[in-house]
C-alpha cells in the first residue's frame, strides 16, 4: 500500500473525469464537448489513412501470417514508409507528428485487419518508442529514434517476468552499479515479451539499490541492446493460440553490462515509467480492439442479409437482431470511448489513469462478446479455417490479459476511485475520535463535500433538446452510485481492500457510467453538427439509443447488487471446490 501511495499519489492530483463519479460531481470538460481533429489535423489524417489503407491491401494478409507465424519483412517497411511506425514520434526525428487521437484512428485501421500486426505495432510504437517520447533526454532521442522510426530498428518493451506481470512492482531482474558508476550489471529473465527476437532495442525494468539507503531497491528502466554480451535468448518465438504472427520471446541477461547514460527516466522511477507508457498503451489498445469490433459486426451484417433459414435471412430473427443491435451499440461507444479518452493525452491534461484502464477493460470484453456473437450468427461455417472468425476469436482472447489483466484493473479502478471520498470519510473519522483544532477546518471541508455530493444531483450539460431525457438520467445515476460509494466505505472501512466483488460491482458502474458519458456526448455533438448543415435528424441514431439504454440499465442493476446479492454462497462453493 506504502509502494501505491507514493507512485500514484504522490504528485499532483487532478480532479478528473472519473475521480469526479466517485465524488459525486460530473467534470464536464473533460468529456464535452465531443472532441475533434482541427481542419488540419483532420485532413493530415484523411492523407495518411488512405496511404495505410493502400499499402495494407497491397501488403497485409491475415492469414499467411497466422499460417506462418510471423510478420514479413515487406510489411514492416511498408509501415515503416507510411509513417506508421514512428506517428507520434516529432518530425525532426523523421516521424509524422501525430496526435493520440490521429493515432488512435491508424490504430484502429490496421486493428480492422489484423490482430498480430495492430499488437507489433503497438509494441514497438505505443510502449517502445513511447518510452522514448516521454522519458528519453534530447541525447538518447536523437541516438536511439531516427532508426527506430524509420523502421531500420524495432522496439520492445521488456516488463513481464515469471513473478512479475499485471503485479508490476514485483519484478525480480537486477541492476547492480559498478564501483566506478559508469555501468550496471543486469541480471535475470523476461519472458512473454512482444517482439524481443525482432527488435534491436528493448525498454528493460531491473531493480537498482537506492542511493544512501541500504537494503532499499527500487524499479529503474534501462535501454539494452540485444547485441550486449551476455543476452541470451531463450526462445525467439514461444508458439501461441493466437496473434501468431507477433515474435513473442524469452530472453535472460547475464552480467550485461548497460551504461549508465542508458537509464531511461529517473533513477528508481521505473515502475512509473512502465505505467506511464501503459496509459498510452491502453488507448491505442482501445483503439485496436475498436477496429476488430467493427470488423465482426461488417461481417455479421453482411451473413445475417445473405444467409437464408426457414426460408428467412437470419437478420429477420430476433435473437440475431439481438446479437448486431448489441454489437452496434457497443462499436459506438468503444469509439466515442477511445476518442476521448485520446483526447486527454493530447490536451495535456493530467492523470487520466483511471480512464485508460476503464477504456482497456470495457473495449477487450466488449470484443470479446463481439467476436463470440459474429462467430454464432455464422453458425458451423465459422469453425473452418476458411473464415477469418476463427482466427479472430483465437487472436482476441489475449487482450483481456495483456497490459493489466481486466481482473486486476478492475480492482484498480474500484479502490483507486474509492480512495477520494475515502479520504474525506477518513478526516471527519479521525477528527471525530482525535479531536485536534488543526484538524477541523479539514474535516469541516470533507464533510460538506460529502453532504453536497449526497444532496446535489450532477448537471449534465447537453446542448441538444432530445438528449435531456438521458442527460438527466444520467445526473441521476451519478448522485445514485456516490450514494452507493459512500454507504460501501461507511459500512466496510479498510476491509472493503480486500472485497473484489464487491469492487468489481463498483468499477462495473463507474465504466458503464465513463461508456454512457462518451456516447451522450458522441451523439449530442453529431446532433449539433447536422443541424448546423440544415439537415433533419436521421433514423441512424439508433446505435447510441440503445446503448445508454441497456449501459444505464445495467449499471443500476450492478448498483442494486451491492446490498442483494449471492456473495456468500458464492466463496463457499468456492471454498469447498478449492478445499479451503
Amino acid at each position: 500500500m506504502q509502494q501505491a501511495e507514493e507512485l500514484l499519489f504522490s504528485g499532483r492530483q487532478e480532479l478528473g473525469f472519473a475521480k469526479g463519479l466517485f465524488l459525486g460531481n460530473f467534470v464536464a470538460d473533460w468529456v464535452m464537448p465531443y472532441p475533434r481533429l482541427e481542419p488540419t489535423r483532420q485532413t493530415e489524417l484523411e492523407s495518411a489513412l488512405s496511404e495505410v489503407r493502400q499499402m495494407l491491401d497491397r501488403d497485409l494478409d491475415p492469414g499467411w501470417i497466422d499460417r506462418n507465424a510471423d510478420i514479413p519483412r515487406h510489411l514492416v517497411d511498408g509501415l515503416a514508409r507510411t509513417g506508421v511506425l514512428g506517428m507520434t514520434a516529432p518530425r525532426e526525428f523523421g516521424g509524422r507528428g501525430f496526435s493520440q487521437m490521429q493515432c488512435c484512428r491508424i490504430l484502429e485501421e490496421i486493428g480492422k485487419r489484423d490482430a498480430s500486426t495492430s499488437v507489433f505495432v503497438n509494441a514497438h510504437h505505443s510502449i517502445g518508442i513511447r518510452a522514448l517520447l516521454l522519458f528519453g533526454t534530447r541525447e538518447q532521442q536523437a541516438q536511439w529514434l531516427p532508426s527506430l522510426v524509420a523502421g531500420e530498428q524495432l522496439a520492445a518493451f521488456a516488463l513481464t517476468e515469471r513473478e512479475a506481470g499485471s503485479d508490476a512492482a514485483n519484478v525480480r531482474m537486477t541492476a547492480t552499479p559498478s564501483d566506478d558508476g559508469s555501468h550496471y550489471v543486469l541480471n535475470g529473465e523476461k519472458r512473454y515479451i512482444t517482439n524481443a527476437a525482432v527488435s534491436q532495442v528493448w525498454t528493460v525494468m531491473a531493480r537498482t539499490p537506492v542511493p544512501n539507503k541500504p537494503g532499499k531497491d527500487a524499479i529503474t528502466a534501462f535501454l539494452v541492446t540485444p547485441d550486449m554480451p551476455g543476452v541470451e535468448m531463450i526462445e525467439g518465438r514461444m508458439p501461441k493460440l493466437g496473434i501468431r504472427g507477433t515474435a513473442t520471446g524469452r530472453f535472460r541477461l547475464n552480467n550485461v553490462r548497460v551504461p549508465k547514460e542508458n537509464i531511461l527516466g529517473p533513477l528508481g522511477k521505473g515502475l512509473r515509467v512502465a505505467l506511464t507508457v501503459l496509459d498510452f498503451g491502453r488507448t491505442t489498445f482501445g483503439a485496436c480492439c475498436t477496429g476488430a469490433a467493427k470488423h465482426c459486426l461488417q461481417l455479421a451484417i453482411e451473413h445475417a442479409n445473405s444467409r437464408q433459414q426457414f426460408k428467412k435471412t437470419l437478420g429477420n430473427f430476433d435473437l440475431v437482431k439481438k446479437k448486431i443491435a448489441r454489437m452496434a451499440a457497443d462499436v459506438y461507444a468503444m469509439e466515442a470511448m477511445t476518442n476521448v479518452t485520446a483526447s486527454l493525452i493530447d490536451r495535456g491534461l493530467e492523470d487520466y489513469m483511471i480512464e485508460t484502464a476503464m477504456l482497456k477493460v470495457f473495449t477487450t470484453d466488449r470484443l470479446w462478446e463481439a467476436v463470440n456473437d459474429a462467430f454464432q450468427i455464422h453458425g458451423g461455417s465459422a469453425y473452418f479455417d476458411d473464415n477469418p472468425l476463427g482466427r479472430m476469436l483465437r487472436d482476441a482472447r489475449i487482450n483481456q490479459i495483456g497490459e493489466g489483466s481486466n481482473e486486476v484493473l478492475t480492482s484498480f479502478i474500484a479502490l483507486v476511485g474509492m480512495r477520494g471520498p475515502g479520504m474525506e470519510f477518513k478526516e471527519i473519522y479521525d477528527t471525530m475520535t482525535s479531536f485536534s483544532m488543526n484538524r477541523v477546518g479539514k474535516a469541516w471541508s470533507a464533510g460538506l463535500n460529502r453532504l453536497g455530493a449526497t444532496v446535489r444531483t450532477p448537471n449534465v450539460p447537453v446542448q441538444s433538446a432530445e438528449l435531456r431525457g438521458f442527460a438527466g438520467q444520467l445526473g441521476r445515476l451519478i448522485w445514485r452510485f456516490n450514494v452507493a460509494i459512500n454507504r460501501a466505505l461507511v459500512v466496510y472501512r479498510e476491509p472493503v481492500l480486500d472485497m473484489q466483488l464487491l469492487q468489481e460491482r463498483i468499477a462495473g458502474a463507474a465504466m458503464e457510467l465513463f461508456a454512457s458519458t462518451c456516447t451522450l456526448s458522441r451523439w449530442d455533438s453529431e446532433l449539433q453538427a447536422r443541424g448546423r448543415n440544415g439537415e433533419k435528424q436521421p433514423l441512424d441514431f439508433a446505435a447510441p439509443e440503445y446503448f445508454l439504454r441497456k449501459s444505464i440499465r445495467h449499471a443500476k442493476e450492478l448498483l442494486a447488487k451491492l446490498n442483494d446479492n449471492d456473495d456468500r454462497a458464492l466463496l463457499a462453493s468456492a471454498n469447498a471446490a478449492l478445499g479451503s
